[in-house]
């Protein structure tokens, strides 16, 4: 009989926690059993196994960072919007790293996997962001792929102590916010 409370919603968002207190790559069944007080066989009543808690995981952390973005652009536009985006995303993987590794090559099944929806959402959040700048429509992939890049690389760099030099992190975030929005007026 399942552990009272515990739903395949309970059992990742405690992997989802877990793996950000340990590292994605620390994550077991058997840690996460542990944590939640049950045997590991437990966990397979509501995960398929590490790869299904994994990609679940994933889905959360993309809904997460969609709604994160999503609402620290309403009301802004252009450069504003910009900021607001990069500011969101850097702090959620700042917050959440494990989490967000789980995304890092995680590949939807097709169009109606949760996976696909809630990183179309995320990707949409973006998107929002670029309508604010004179973009070609057939640009638009690039400047995504360019703003996904440059948030990615920045926050897991800050994340993983990969900035050990004297300047300050928040004044070259904030440099690089208005590198880009240059950078896409300009295109």
């Amino acid at each position: 009989m399942p552990k009272a409370g515990l739903d395949p919603a309970a059992v990742v968002a405690a992997g989802a926690a877990l793996a950000d207190e340990v590292g994605l790559a620390n994550l077991t069944m058997g840690l996460l059993a542990e944590r939640l007080g049950v045997r590991t066989p437990s966990l397979y009543k509501h995960v398929a196994g590490q790869e299904d808690l994994i990609r679940r995981i994933a889905v959360l952390a993309l809904s997460e960072v969609a709604d994160a973005i999503g609402g620290a652009i309403q009301g802004y536009a252009g450069r504003d919007a910009l900021a607001a985006a990069v500011r969101a995303f850097r702090a959620f993987v700042l917050e959440h790293p494990g989490r967000y590794a789980a995304t890092i090559g995680a590949e939807p099944s097709g169009p109606d996997d949760p996976l696909a929806m809630e990183g179309g959402r995320a990707i949409g959040a973006f998107a929002a962001v670029l309508r604010g700048y004179e973009i070609e429509e057939s640009d638009v992939d690039h400047a995504l792929r360019m703003l996904r890049s440059l948030s990615h690389g920045f926050a897991t760099l800050q994340a993983n102590n990969g900035f050990q030099w004297s300047a300050d992190v928040d004044e070259s975030f904030e440099w690089l916010i208005a590198f880009v929005d240059r950078g896409l007026r300009a295109v």
